[in-house]
């Protein structure tokens, strides 16, 4: 069962912080570039400081990043610039935004506390593989801090959107919650405080007999929240099933949602010598039919004409502009034979075990430790990398689509890291979870 309850949340104070675009920002997986330095400069309680804080030469076990974001918590709550929800409640979270084709759409989600479950019990289920080095960082924050922050984003079956229609019973009324995010500027973010309790408890009822919800985004935070609780229940064995480690804070979105976005990750690999871009050309054309364009524009004109075929990606060199189609898809069998069709038949599968593992060489522990490779939402620095120099390859990818992660999560696949891009992102700061009471 999809357990799921309201809980009596941490925000921002309205009365101490004036403009709540200051202090909130994107999850700690996307503060890199120099974004970490903006959001300090935004406000000295802007909650980076807290899910991805500042590392200095002179840090040790007594005074580190995970202290630190211990200190500001208390610090806050201390002077009353966070405050606890009087009452437990769901948070109903809206974001529109606009298209890149035109158009503008709102992907509706709501913020709950959830039961944990294990992956084998068939309640909850991944799309892609983790690493190691994310979970050691999120363990080490929640342990210091005793809160959750950001939230997993997560899918639930909901064909007829039943459970964003009882919500939407409380909505008659302006947000609570009005907000602009620093990073993904275009897009508007509304919260309500939903305390009513019969809406809550319908809520709470429908999705209860739910199964089968897929971790859209924030598979290390899940596991991480996993970990966290065996540990305390090492520690507390006594404690009570509402005990706040056994559930983390998660935004629940329906897969049927009009407003779900998923867009491409493209793949930059650079400093590659081991062959010429000639070279990886003439083997590429044993496996695919590749049709040399004029442009940037023309090449992804293409791409976006191929929107729900299998095995056509756009590739762009210092040679060129290349857009290649998969002749024999039975080729996947033989490189991938112990899985399944569905993720055979994945863009970004076929890119990483035939392109860059089979014709490039490049090694899956190389892949999986991103060495030589990089993941971009924007493909900008990818096409000028490419432009400047003959060892730098640019790999054009659609979106995978929502049909297609489902029918990977249904048979336990997991689909290769990046595989899918949700936007925009669940913003941290509009309330926090802690773990050290009963929910």
């Amino acid at each position: 069962m999809a357990n799921i309850k309201p809980f009596k949340g941490i925000r921002y104070n309205p009365e101490k912080i004036e403009d709540i675009n200051t202090v909130i920002s994107q999850p700690y997986d996307r503060v890199r570039y120099g974004l970490q330095d903006q959001y300090y400069d935004l406000s000295d309680y802007n909650i980076v400081r807290i899910i991805k804080g500042k590392e200095f030469e002179y840090d040790n076990a007594e005074n580190n990043v995970y202290t630190r974001a211990r200190d500001f918590l208390n610090k806050w709550l201390e002077e009353g610039v966070l405050v606890q929800e009087e009452h437990p409640a769901l948070y109903v979270y809206h974001q529109t935004f606009p298209l890149p084709g035109g158009g503008e759409v709102t992907r509706k989600a709501f913020i709950t506390a959830f039961e944990l479950a294990e992956f084998d019990e068939g309640i909850v289920l991944p799309h892609e593989r983790t690493h190691a080095g994310p979970k050691v960082d999120r363990l080490n924050l929640t342990r210091a801090t005793e809160t959750y922050f950001g939230n997993i984003f997560m899918l639930y079956p909901d064909p007829e959107n039943k459970v964003d229609a009882l919500l939407a019973k409380d909505l008659n009324r302006e947000p609570d919650i009005q907000a602009k995010e620093l990073h993904e500027k275009d897009v508007l973010h509304k919260i309500w405080v939903v305390t009513n309790q019969d809406v809550i408890d319908t809520v709470v009822a429908e999705m209860a007999p739910k199964r089968n919800l897929i971790i859209a985004d924030g598979h290390h935070r899940y596991e991480t929240a996993l970990n966290y609780r065996n540990e305390q229940r090492q520690k507390f064995p006594d404690a009570p099933a509402n005990a706040g480690f056994n559930y983390r804070m998660t935004a629940m979105v329906s897969m049927s949602n009009p407003g779900l976005t998923v867009l491409p990750t493209h793949r930059l690999i650079f400093g590659y010598e081991q062959k010429t871009s000639a070279d990886v050309l003439e083997k590429i054309k044993k496996y695919f039919t590749v049709e040399e364009v004029a442009s940037r524009p023309a090449l992804e004109t293409k791409m976006e004409a191929s929107v729900g075929k299998v095995g056509r990606i756009g590739l762009a060199t210092n040679d060129g502009f290349f857009f290649l189609t998969l002749k024999d898809q039975s080729i996947m069998a033989e490189l991938a034979p112990n899985r399944v069709d569905a993720w055979r038949e994945l863009d970004v599968s076929i890119l990483h075990k035939l392109l860059l593992e089979h014709v490039m060489d490049i090694s899956e522990e190389k892949i999986d430790k991103k060495e030589g490779i990089k993941y971009l939402r924007e493909p900008d620095m990818g096409y000028d990398q490419v432009r400047e120099e003959k060892t730098a390859f640019l790999f054009i990818l659609n979106s995978t689509r929502i049909e297609q992660i489902t029918a990977c999560t249904d048979v336990g696949e997991k689909m290769p890291q990046k595989s899918t891009d949700f936007y925009p992102k669940i913003v941290t700061g509009f309330a926090m979870l802690p773990v050290n009471e009963t929910i």
